[in-house]
């Protein structure tokens, strides 16, 4: 029988994308598993931080890169306790943060994890964005090395993160 041990919980720390991490803490909490819970910041990210960054000062040793993963793995922290305080003593729970094209390292990371299932929400995009952004979901399931579940959010949230768009 199929037993599930590891469980990616990829997460862009929207409130959209907190009901897939509920989703692989729960899980993981029933099965007794252990939870990643993953960020990956576009490299488009890290040139806007170090234009932003370097409009305000001049020094050359910025690492825009190292700080901007430092700075997400602070936000995973505070992501948890805030969203998810009483599981997170039950659960164990890694994090961890990287510099790539979403699709590609949330893939790779459950090849390298050994990943027995990724949980991820979706975004719910349709009609023209859809087609112009495609899904983050939509590929790492195409191209998972184990089986991924798709979490829509509850309605309330995709209300709240339209109006502050």
């Amino acid at each position: 029988m199929f037993k599930i041990k590891k469980i990616l919980a990829p997460t862009d720390l929207s409130e959209l994308s907190e009901a897939g991490v509920r989703y692989a803490l729960e899980i993981a909490r029933w099965l007794g598993a252990e939870v990643i819970v993953y960020h990956v910041i576009h490299p488009q990210e890290i040139d806007a931080y170090y234009n932003a960054f370097h409009r305000f000062s001049s020094t050359e040793e910025f690492d825009p890169a190292r700080r901007l993963t430092e700075e997400r793995y602070q936000a995973i922290a505070e992501f948890l306790t805030e969203n998810f305080a009483a599981m997170i003593s039950e659960i164990k729970i890694h994090q961890s943060v990287e510099v790539g094209l979403p699709h590609r390292s949330i893939v790779e990371k459950a090849k390298k994890e050994g990943a027995d299932m990724i949980v991820m929400s979706t975004h719910g995009r349709t009609g023209v964005v859809h087609m112009l952004l495609g899904s983050v979901t939509e590929k790492v399931t195409r191209r998972a090395p184990c089986p991924v579940l798709s979490v829509r959010p509850p309605k309330e949230a995709k209300l709240a993160q339209a109006a502050t768009a």
